[in-house]
């Protein structure tokens, strides 16, 4: 198992007690807000499996119907991410307010503590997965890394709501419903990023120029380049596939050119950890 496999298996396990925890407390201290959070949470569990699922298929070596790898499958899971975290956002915002001004019995106080605990844990479950998400390059595990980012706002909006339930129960009678609300929403708003992102590499947008001007540097690098005509990039995966047109001196015979392209090649895979191959056609300098 992988370093992404592991985070995301650590991910379905916190994400796991933590729904059992919150939906338990929830239910029993009869706040709509606690199980609309420990719903999140649950979903998260779907969420960090898909990651895994994706991240396997995605280690599989090219064949010969697929050249280019089997990456696309874990940027293809991150979309699926985002349009789950969209679906269930619209759900749990949908159910809170169905329940506006329905009689329910008083809140217990006990209900905060489940949310405190969730609130620290995702935190720190956020931050392993952008770290290693962005450290492997995985848009499935920043995909689910901003989920978890988002459950900490949420917990946060739960715990305010709660708040107020308990402070001033006559006044604040649907505050638990309408921070379930505020949940669902939040929920929404990050499965939609996730999507757009994921979505982006999808139809071949091209990374940073930052990252461009690198692989220009170090193509001139090469001894016999003349220049970079054409570059470009696209993420299958986990990382890039580059398409460069190469400027060499027009009167080198074929073998000649091809070498330089060659070791072109070579050095643009070796320097830069984050290109899977390069593709390069040699054109006569001007």
């Amino acid at each position: 198992m992988n370093t992404g496999q592991r985070v995301a298996v650590t991910g379905m396990v916190v994400s796991g007690g933590l729904a059992a925890l919150k939906i338990g407390f929830g239910l029993t201290g009869h706040s709509s807000a606690v199980v609309a959070d420990g719903l999140e949470s649950g979903g998260d569990v779907f969420a960090s499996g898909f990651v895994l699922l994706g991240l396997t298929i995605a280690a599989k070596p090219p064949d010969e119907d697929h050249p280019y790898g089997h990456g696309r499958i874990e940027t293809l899971t991150g979309l699926m991410i985002g349009l789950f975290l969209a679906a269930g956002g619209s759900l749990i915002s949908f159910s809170a307010l169905q329940k506006l001004g329905e009689p329910h019995p008083p809140l217990a106080a006990y209900v905060v503590w489940p949310l405190f605990v969730s609130l620290l844990a995702k935190i720190g479950l956020s931050w392993l997965k952008f770290h290693y998400g962005r450290r492997l390059k995985s848009a499935a595990l920043i995909a689910d890394a901003w989920n978890d980012g988002v459950d900490t706002i949420s917990a946060i909006s739960a715990l305010a709501a709660v708040g107020l339930a308990l402070a001033n129960p006559a006044r604040f009678m649907d505050a638990d419903r309408y921070g379930a609300f505020i949940v669902g929403l939040i929920v929404i708003f990050a499965g939609a990023r996730v999507a757009h992102e994921t979505a982006m590499q999808l139809i071949d947008t091209m990374p940073d120029d930052k990252l461009m001007q690198e692989v220009r540097r170090a193509a001139k690098s090469v001894a016999g380049v003349h220049g970079v005509e054409k570059c470009f990039a696209r993420k299958t995966g986990l990382r890039y596939h580059v398409d460069l047109h190469l400027e060499v001196d027009p009167d080198l015979t074929v073998r000649q050119s091809h070498d330089i392209a060659h070791d072109v090649r070579q050095k643009i895979v070796a320097d830069l950890d984050w290109v899977a191959d390069v593709l390069v056609h040699v054109e006569p300098a001007p």
